[in-house]
């Protein structure tokens, strides 16, 4: 048995003349919090459900629990826990009628299901909830009941799809240590985000682009790879002009919009900043901030995104 427990060998996805996923490889060994990022239409989604035995791939070959995707998708639907944003939870059951449901759907055997009933109970801190409606409760509840019922038969491997969409901040935080636990207990976690903070709870990411992986790592070694370069928080009060003013300026590598300002990488922290005030000066631009400040993994992302752009175009 591999000791993979997600593996990709240039697998391929085309619609028509359409590429989605473009020559894949990566690998996941069990236990890891494994995240897959990237914008919409990436092709992350797609990746997923050929990960999942729900779409064939074109070429190349994929495993999941030591199960190949084309050849047995039938064994890895059994091996698997999903969770999507939308949770597949019945509004008009209650919390255990849902776990009984979903005992039955994944067939967990009739003798262990009162003790995966009460292990998923315990670990969503649903006990004294169970006899609740599913439709009054908050989104934090309905995310942690949605994840005890992906795992009720304890699958090996688990794909969370952006399950944290729309769900407050605290909600959020307790359902990272839910995963956690999951993978300390030697579960393989398979989780796609658009929160940057989230992939930081990560052991490993890969940023998806264009059908293709641009990046993979840990979130450090990927902040490291920006780091050679040196970053920039600039606040002005014309941020669009700001950016036509100085893009073109020797020094300037790159400029993103980031929150009401911009992030500007540049080659010489002190070079640059003379040039970056001397152009905003004769366009009549006052600086409201202008300092130095670490990457985060989103300056990383937007800067690896920029990259593949230039190159497109």
């Amino acid at each position: 048995m591999s000791d993979w427990a997600v593996s990709l060998d240039n697998l391929v996805k085309t619609f028509g003349s359409f590429v989605a996923v473009d020559h894949v490889s990566l690998q996941v060994p069990k236990g890891e919090i494994f995240g897959f990022l990237g914008p919409n239409g990436a092709g992350k989604s797609t990746t997923i459900r050929m990960l999942c035995g729900l779409l064939s791939p074109t070429s190349g070959r994929a495993s999941v629990a030591g199960f190949d995707v084309a050849a047995d998708p039938e064994s890895v639907k059994r091996n698997i826990g999903y969770m999507s944003q939308k949770f597949s939870l019945y509004d008009d059951l209650t919390v255990e009628q849902n776990i009984d449901f979903f005992t039955g759907m994944y067939g967990v055997a009739r003798e262990r299901r009162q003790e995966r009933k009460d292990y998923v109970l315990r670990m969503a801190n649903l006990e004294e909830r169970r006899g609740s409606l599913t439709a009054t409760l908050s989104g934090g509840w309905k995310q942690r009941l949605a994840l005890g019922c992906a795992i009720l038969h304890d699958p090996p491997v688990v794909f969370l799809d952006e399950p944290t969409s729309g769900v407050d901040p605290i909600a959020r935080g307790i359902f990272w240590k839910l995963i956690g636990e999951l993978a300390r207990t030697g579960h393989t976690v398979f989780v796609t985000t658009h929160y940057m903070d989230e992939a930081e709870y990560c052991n490993r990411l890969a940023l998806m682009y264009a059908g293709k992986v641009i990046a993979l790592g840990a979130p450090a070694e990927l902040k490291h790879d920006l780091a050679e370069h040196n970053l920039l928080r600039l606040d002005t009060t014309a941020p669009l002009d700001t950016m036509r003013a100085i893009e073109r300026e020797e020094g300037i590598l790159e400029v993103a919009v980031f929150g009401s300002g911009l992030h500007v990488v540049v080659d010489d922290v002190a070079g640059a900043t003379e040039r970056i005030r001397g152009a905003l000066g004769a366009q009549g631009i006052a600086i409201r901030r202008l300092e130095q400040i670490e990457p985060s993994l989103e300056d990383v992302f937007v800067a690896l995104i920029e990259a593949e752009e230039r190159k497109a175009a």
